[in-house]
């Protein structure tokens, strides 16, 4: 077990450290659908606002917003999953990959590659089946469809099965997936 050490730090140094330039931001980590879940968020966020003040500051709640915010939240899960997917970031158990010889948990890998693109196939398919089921609802409180909520979840779904082979085909040009190496993934930020 490590002991934490904490360093004592003076007034002055604390204010030096706001001397400092800040470090270069790098948005070319960010792809297209980690702007889209922002941008939902942030609709959910003044959604959440509205309802709030609306409610407690204005004593007559808009029932829309509880709504819309829901659907917001749902648009927000799915697409950061694919961030998640592109990122290795989902919660994976490694603790075999630590014991088991090299050439046995490269197997496991590929499995679990593969499993994943399957299973974010058949998640794909399966939401299309849904869209056709309900492509005829309306949300309840506005005259909007519900399909476009359940588009945004088949899209993600997509978006996860092709960020998954994108994910399989990295992982076998590098020879080794977060599994396997997960020190290899780590960013400076984490360490």
């Amino acid at each position: 077990m490590t002991q934490e050490i904490h360093t004592q730090v003076t007034p002055e140094e604390l204010a030096h450290t706001f001397d400092e330039a800040p470090p270069d931001t790098d948005l070319s980590v960010y792809a297209f659908e980690d702007w889209l879940t922002l941008a939902l968020f942030w609709m959910m966020t003044g959604c959440v606002f509205l309802q709030f003040f609306t409610r407690y500051v204005l004593n007559d709640s808009y029932a829309w917003t509880e709504e819309i915010a829901v659907n917001c939240l749902i648009g927000v899960v799915f697409l950061g999953s694919v961030m998640c997917v592109r990122m290795s970031r989902h919660i994976q158990v490694d603790v075999l990959y630590h014991y088991l010889p090299p050439h046995v948990t490269r197997i496991m890998a590929i499995a679990v590659d593969i499993i994943r693109i399957g299973f974010f196939a058949y998640g794909s398919w399966l939401m299309w089946r849904y869209l056709e089921i309900v492509a005829d609802e309306e949300m309840v409180t506005v005259a909007l469809p519900r399909n476009i909520v359940f588009y945004t979840v088949f899209g993600a779904f997509v978006l996860m099965f092709l960020r998954a082979i994108q994910v399989f085909v990295a992982n076998q040009r590098r020879g080794y997936s977060v599994l396997e190496r997960p020190e290899e993934f780590q960013t400076s930020e984490e360490i």
